[in-house]
């Protein structure tokens, strides 16, 4: 069963990468990870390289993917109380 809020680690970012660098579906790496199809879309977004991978895809890096969540979470700071 699916977790209600999960946050993507890099390990789980480099699980990505290596499925969808041997062609698996977006949907069964989403259930391989235990999120939504929706999630993996997102993240694949959010790592793109801007080059073609050799399936001919958007290119994924896990490390890019990383970086903009933890520039995203500096950027909005601290949660007031």
């Amino acid at each position: 069963m699916k977790e209600k809020y999960k946050y993507l680690t890099m390990k789980d970012r480099i699980h990505i990468a290596e499925l969808y660098l041997n062609e698996e579906r977006t949907c069964d790496i989403a259930e391989r990870i235990g999120v939504h199809a929706a999630t993996i879309y997102i993240e694949l977004k959010r790592g793109q390289t801007g080059e073609l991978d050799r399936n001919k895809r958007l290119a994924y890096n896990p490390e890019i993917a990383q970086r903009r969540v933890q520039e995203g979470v500096k950027r909005r700071g601290k949660k007031r109380a």
